[in-house]
């Protein structure tokens, strides 16, 4: 499936307290989630396997490396956990990076909240405002994504302009 998605991504040392204060907006919580994200090779953008308890994906995407809210383009193919696709990509791709985290996921309607502590890097806060099916719009989504970034009060020095793949590399 593919959509569109405006995002932030910001480190923060005050985790807990971020993910208590969006509670005190009655979100959906979807659970704690142990991903393992392997990146692959590839001439365009970034491709990765998502293997977790609760999220399972092939997820292609392509976006600035930007901080504050950016645009993503991205190609979601949901899957059952099955080795043999994680073998055939490693054959064909070869293993770029993999990112180890740990993953509180709530929703608000179609915005995503992540509270990640990723290993060897330290604890983020990821909102992704989703246009799933093209029935939003940019404007809106970009509009909801800017309100919560203002709600957690981030500061322009913590917006994370790379990925936690990118980050891992440095």
């Amino acid at each position: 499936m593919a959509h569109l998605n405006v995002e932030f991504k910001a480190i923060t040392h005050n985790l807990l307290h971020l993910e208590e204060q969006l509670k005190t907006l009655h979100p959906i919580f979807k659970g704690e989630d142990h991903q393992l994200d392997t990146y692959f090779n590839t001439g365009t953008g970034r491709l990765k396997l998502r293997e977790g308890n609760i999220e399972n994906a092939l997820i292609w995407y392509d976006r600035a490396n930007i901080s504050g809210s950016k645009q993503s383009h991205i190609l979601l193919y949901q899957h059952q956990p099955d080795n043999t696709l994680k073998q055939i990509l490693i054959k064909t791709l070869g293993i770029k990076i993999v990112v180890d985290k740990c993953r509180r996921i709530y929703f608000i309607d179609n915005v995503k909240f992540h509270f990640d502590t990723v290993k060897g890097l330290g604890n983020f806060i990821e909102v992704e405002a989703i246009d799933a099916y093209g029935s939003i719009g940019l404007d809106k989504i970009t509009e909801q994504c800017n309100y919560y970034a203002s709600f957690f009060n981030i500061n322009s020095s913590d917006f994370q302009s790379l990925s936690y793949s990118d980050m891992l590399e440095i």
